[in-house]
């Protein structure tokens, strides 16, 4: 026989009604934190299976809450299941729900508060994101790494100042990003490895008089170290409004939004009709709806739009933690929102952006005629003054004349002639124009992490086997 409670169970008998609607309406969290259902339910049966095992319940209403537990998660599943905001919460909805149909469902809340209840839901929701979104970053390496061992051999300007620098291969220029995202990638590991310590059995702020066993529940809930041990909170007080997690979360997932939109500029630059560098696929691109001739790169904007709100969460999270007081605040409540909207908007901004990137063509032709641009090798006259045993500074001047005395004539850099450099500076010899040979230029950058064409192509190997 099922029990009904003449109140909500989320009140307790110290009150005489429930709430207000509207008060109902601006306490609710079900209309986001129903997402955390199956986190919760799983929660839910570890501590069952620990109550049990101090005697707290029988093996047959063991039995029954499991069951219970089961056949309210394959509804939600199903999309069976309804949610009642008057009942507040993820926890409320599933605990109510229970109880009406197994009477011990009445016991499942022995020794717990919502407190740490939420606080362990949230972290095990956030742990299989976590993992989710680290092969997700490993993907993004992966298509960055494809699209420049597809066009190895392709060399662009590098820019400093949005200004032509010096030559680099396109794979070089990726594969900056593939170094970017594998620091977000540690940084994920790192917050993974903080994140995983179980704070159920903290109770509402002090614990428990009856004899939990915390590490049986961290254990059943994968709450282990690299041993295999059980990692518990250590403080009852700072395990149930501890959101250190959550903001570190956020707050790496600013920067690898950041990344995101540095890559997604780069894109929609070499993407316009000035550059004409790349050219990406119909699918990740949309028209005009006046213009016909539109191709305009859309996915790429949008995550770098979608920088500003992955920013905006960090600091809401900053600002609502900033001036609580121990230990739980309802404030808290407005965490999950600000972690959520983050983790949907860098996992797929990784996602698109790695199809996006499996989507794009280089232009070739383009991309020789701006690294034909002689006087990216300007540097490269330089160092062989030095190698000629003139000063840097010196060098620099000597070389900076050459450029002015090119732009009088009107001709490239590479076209003045061996007579005309010999003028400008005794120091020039007749192999000084061997400087202008694009391929030799590159064959000589050969320092780790330089873009010569043995070191990329290494870099490039490299990267392949790490992502395997």
């Amino acid at each position: 026989m099922s029990q009904k409670s003449p109140v909500p169970v989320s009140r307790s008998g110290r009150f005489t009604s429930g709430p207000g609607a509207d008060v109902a309406r601006f306490t609710e969290s079900i209309s986001f934190d129903w997402r955390l259902w199956r986190h919760d339910i799983q929660g839910s049966l570890a501590h069952a299976a620990m109550l049990q095992r101090i005697g707290v319940l029988t093996r047959t209403e063991l039995k029954a809450i499991e069951k219970g537990l089961v056949a309210i998660a394959k509804e939600i599943e199903a999309g069976k299941f309804t949610w009642k905001p008057e009942l507040e919460d993820v926890h409320m909805n599933i605990e109510a729900e229970l109880t009406q149909r197994v009477p011990a469902g009445a016991k499942l809340h022995t020794a717990r508060s919502r407190n740490d209840q939420v606080a362990l839901d949230v972290r095990m929701w956030l742990r299989d994101e976590i993992i989710e979104f680290a092969r997700e970053l490993r993907d993004l390496q992966r298509a960055l790494v494809e699209l420049g061992s597809r066009y190895a051999h392709v060399i662009i300007p590098g820019y400093t100042h949005l200004q032509r620098a010096q030559p680099v291969f396109f794979a070089h220029h990726l594969l900056a990003y593939v170094e970017m995202v594998d620091r977000d990638y540690g940084r994920l590991l790192d917050c993974f490895n903080r994140l995983n310590v179980c704070p159920l059995g903290s109770g509402a702020i002090a614990g428990s008089t009856l004899p939990l066993d915390r590490e049986f529940v961290a254990q059943q809930l994968g709450f282990v170290d690299a041993q295999g041990r059980a990692q518990i909170t250590q403080n009852s007080m700072d395990a149930v409004c501890d959101r250190d997690f959550a903001v570190e979360f956020c707050a790496l997932s600013a920067l690898v939004a950041l990344h995101l939109s540095r890559l997604a500029e780069d894109v929609i630059l070499w993407a316009s009709s000035e550059f004409n560098f790349i050219k990406i696929a119909d699918a990740y691109t949309t028209g005009s709806s006046l213009m016909p001739q539109k191709k305009n790169p859309d996915i790429a904007e949008l995550t770098r739009g979608k920088t500003g709100r992955v920013y905006g969460n960090l600091v809401a999270l900053l600002t609502l933690l900033k001036g609580l007081p121990m230990t739980y605040n309802r404030d808290l409540q407005e965490d999950k929102e600000r972690l959520f909207d983050t983790v949907d908007t860098v996992r797929a901004s990784a996602r698109l952006t790695a199809a996006m990137l499996r989507h794009t063509s280089v232009n070739e032709a383009a991309c020789a005629t701006a690294a034909s641009d002689s006087a990216l090798l300007a540097t490269d006259l330089a160092d062989y003054l030095v190698r000629q045993g003139m000063p840097f500074r010196h060098a620099h001047h000597a070389v900076g004349a050459a450029v002015a005395l090119a732009e009088k004539l009107g001709k490239p850099l590479g076209e003045l002639t061996s007579a005309e450099l010999k003028g400008l500076n005794a120091a020039f010899g007749p192999d000084a124009k061997d400087c202008f040979n694009l391929g030799q230029a590159m064959s000589r950058r050969n320092l780790t992490g330089a873009p010569g064409t043995k070191e990329v192509a290494r870099q490039l190997t490299r990267w392949k086997k790490a992502l395997e």
